[in-house]
């Protein structure tokens, strides 16, 4: 809902404020009406708290459209994060940990967090093997990265999907 336009607006006086930004003074709102109709524009309401209303004589139907203008370009300009995920085993071999990191990198470098996950499932021998596994493989990973990223966060030790999450660095 926008502000309230001629009519609409049922304060009996209101300040008003030319298409120009002149300060008119406080009057009736009837003639503030009678004067924008007068110049083929509208009566806007600009603060309804105020004591008397704020109003403003300007085209409605351009204010609108700029402010829809600016809303498009304020969002063609703001970045989108991505969350990428890139899942490895504990015991992963040197070729496939070499393909997986350079996949890191290329998130990190087009500006994406990647969040690293290491699958931890299996019977109790595999479990107990990548218990100590995963620490060294996390060591490894945050010595790789350097300066290309940050560690943000890391998953707790006792849930089952080991994780950390690295955002680029600035």
């Amino acid at each position: 809902m926008g502000p309230r336009i001629n009519e609409k607006i049922f304060a009996k006086s209101v300040q008003v404020i030319s298409n120009d930004g002149q300060n008119l003074g406080t009057m009736d709102t009837n003639d503030a009406l009678n004067m924008a109709y007068d110049m083929g524009l509208d009566l806007v309401e600009i603060n309804a708290q105020s004591t008397p209303v704020l109003v403003k004589i300007m085209d409605y139907g351009k204010y609108k459209y700029e402010q829809k203008k600016r809303a498009n370009e304020a969002r063609k300009k703001q970045k989108t994060i991505e969350l990428r995920e890139v899942w490895v085993t504990p015991v992963i071999e040197e070729n496939d940990f070499n393909v997986k990191m350079k996949k890191v990198f290329e998130f990190l470098d087009a500006g994406n967090k990647v969040k690293i996950a290491v699958m931890t499932h299996g019977d109790k021998r595999v479990l107990a093997r990548s218990r100590d596994a995963v620490p060294q493989l996390f060591a490894r990973i945050t010595e790789l990265i350097g300066e290309r990223g940050v560690i943000e966060s890391k998953s707790k030790p006792e849930e089952r999907t080991k994780s950390m999450i690295i955002a680029p660095a600035k």
